[in-house]
């Protein structure tokens, strides 16, 4: 059986990662054009987003992961800022097992 996260662990992942979304694209040197072309949403999706006034969606939260686990510093950062936690790394890595 697949283990899927909880509606707690998702929101938690999501408000790290709002909190600390301009910092990591800034990090990779993106604009907000270029990172929601790199995950298919519109500018005003990361904009609306970095400014708190829209509420990130898990796909959109997923999308930004797979970016950021990318790059070496990014990736650091993820699990420094518990974007990325070991329960989740590990819920998506058992699915190839």
């Amino acid at each position: 059986m697949i283990a899927v996260p909880d509606e707690k662990m998702k929101e938690k992942c999501i408000e790290s990662m709002t909190q600390h979304l301009t910092a990591l694209r800034t990090m990779l040197h993106l604009t907000q054009t270029e990172l929601a072309m790199l995950i298919g949403v519109a500018r005003t999706t990361i904009l609306y987003i970095e400014k708190r006034t829209r509420k990130m969606t898990w796909n959109t939260f997923l999308s930004l992961a797979f970016v950021f686990c990318q790059n070496k510093e990014t990736k650091e950062l993820l699990r420094f800022f518990d974007i990325y936690p070991d329960e989740l790394k590990k819920m998506y890595s058992d699915i190839n097992s």
